[in-house]
C-alpha cells in the first residue's frame, strides 16, 4: 500500500484524526501539545498519529493535505487545519459543536 493509500485508510477508519509530532501522552512540539489539550478540553474523541515514527508519512502528508505544518486535524477525511485553526474553532464554539454533533465526545485516543 502506498503512503497516500495509508493516509486515506487512516482517515476512513477514524472520524477525527490528529496527525501530530509525538503522542497525546508525550507530544514532541508545542503546537501538537496545544492541539491535544484543546481537543481534550472539549471532550473530543480522536485518533492520534505520530508522524515522527514514519518518515514517509511525514513527508507525504503536507502534499496530501496541502498544509505544510503539523499538527493536522481531519474530520471525516477533510482537513480542518493546524493548531491555529483548532484554537479558532474552540474560541468560536465550533469545535465543541463538531464534537457533540458528530458523536465524537468521549475519551481521547
Amino acid at each position: 500500500m502506498d503512503v497516500n493509500q495509508r493516509i486515506k485508510a487512516l482517515l476512513e477508519a477514524h472520524p477525527l484524526v490528529l496527525f501530530m509530532k509525538g503522542t497525546p501522552q508525550y507530544p514532541m512540539c508545542g503546537y501538537s501539545s496545544r492541539a491535544v489539550q484543546v481537543l481534550r478540553e472539549v471532550g473530543a474523541r480522536f485518533h492520534a498519529v505520530n508522524v515522527l515514527e514514519d518518515a514517509e508519512l511525514r513527508a507525504a502528508l503536507p502534499r496530501f493535505a496541502n498544509w505544510p505544518t503539523f499538527p493536522q486535524l481531519f474530520l471525516h477525511g477533510e482537513l480542518l487545519g493546524g493548531c491555529d485553526i483548532v484554537l479558532e474553532l474552540k474560541a468560536s464554539g465550533e469545535l465543541q459543536k463538531l464534537a457533540a454533533e458528530t458523536g465524537l465526545r468521549g475519551a481521547a485516543a
